[in-house]
């Protein structure tokens, strides 16, 4: 009984998290990426990045401010959510349809995802995380968006083009429109003021976040679950869900490439912002360093480490192409790691 409550409100927040971010968020910043004149590239790896990426952030940044030690939460969502984009959601992607990807920037987030991956298994090993750590993470964030703007420059590739799905502006009149998207409408404002609307969302996604927060930490004390296996496995899943569904919906449109991209994109910016920016206001205003202590981050690092390597050499093997073959292996890794965390429990 004590575990309905919080079970609740975490499935809840889960909901409410993909409707806002898909369905109001993303679609505020894309706005605002037109007023500021970005590229699809830098919108792509600034303003989209956040966009897809803002619950891990929040909760990252949550579980390190909460007093108590329960940074593993935060760390182990970050790679817990590594972990399914790359395997769980580029996997699928490649089951649903064959792709052939384009090399120039695969090529290039491959690289900083290592760098990225790599920065991350070095904090972990060494058991905490430094404010030259936070500093480090965030300067190679600014490096791959500067990297990204110039990359078309020096191996050149054409745009990947996408169309952004905006809200009705009468959605609470619409007879199609559902319960719960009437009443976001109520609650946000009209979509033309969309700084108001992105301001908006990021007090409600920062508040859903800081419940799945809370709720993580009654379960690991009711069930004796390590934080970092909640972290790793129910919150990454969950805040991971709208980017898989927004993935299939582009795959089976034959934009697998662009689903690819996302996904590795993503998880540059929650490995090098979703936790650098936490880990640089908590130590900022608490001092000391961060702890990353625990088995089961070091391991799910690797895991994450020596997934990456699986991924490029696939890659190198097909010749830049994904199909049904990639699909089934890097599922596959992703069922065995669930398996392998739910028997260690």
């Amino acid at each position: 009984m004590s575990l309905i409550l919080p079970g609740l409100a975490m499935l809840l927040s889960f909901i409410l998290l993909a409707r806002i971010v898909d369905k109001f968020f993303v679609v505020s910043l894309d706005r605002i990426s037109h007023d500021l004149r970005l590229s699809s590239d830098a919108a792509g790896a600034t303003l989209m990045a956040v966009g897809s990426s803002a619950p891990e952030l929040f909760v990252a940044l949550f579980s390190v401010l909460k007093p108590g030690n329960h940074e593993a939460i935060g760390i182990g969502s970050i790679v817990g959510s590594a972990l399914f984009n790359l395997l769980g959601i580029v996997g699928v992607v490649a089951l649903v349809k064959k792709s052939l990807l384009t090399w120039q920037p695969v090529v290039r987030d491959i690289v900083f995802y290592f760098i990225a991956v790599g920065l991350l298994l070095w904090g972990i090993f060494d058991g905490s995380f430094s404010l030259w750590n936070a500093i480090a993470f965030l300067a190679i964030y600014v490096v791959y968006v500067v990297a990204v703007v110039k990359w078309r420059k020096l191996f050149p590739y054409k745009d990947m083009k996408y169309t952004q799905e905006e809200p009705d502006d009468d959605c609470t009149k619409n007879g199609k429109a559902n319960w719960l998207d009437k009443g976001l409408c109520f609650i946000f404002p009209k979509t033309e003021r969309y700084y108001l609307v992105f301001f908006v969302s990021i007090i409600l996604i920062a508040a859903l976040s800081w419940v799945l927060v809370e709720a993580a930490i009654v379960f690991s004390h009711v069930l004796n679950i390590p934080e970092a296996i909640i972290g790793l496995t129910v919150l990454a899943i969950g805040t991971s869900v709208p980017d898989l569904i927004s993935s299939l919906i582009v795959a089976k449109q034959g934009r697998g490439d662009m689903a690819v991209s996302n996904a590795i994109g993503s998880n540059i910016f929650d490995i090098l912002v979703g936790l650098g920016l936490p880990f640089m206001i908590a130590m900022l205003i608490y001092g000391g360093e961060i702890s990353a202590s625990g088995q089961n981050l070091l391991e799910s690092t690797a895991i994450l480490f020596a997934s990456i390597l699986v991924f490029a050499l696939l890659l190198i093997i097909k010749r830049w192409k994904i199909n049904w073959v990639a699909g089934v292996v890097l599922v596959g890794l992703y069922l065995f790691y669930l398996a392998r965390e739910i028997i260690l429990l």
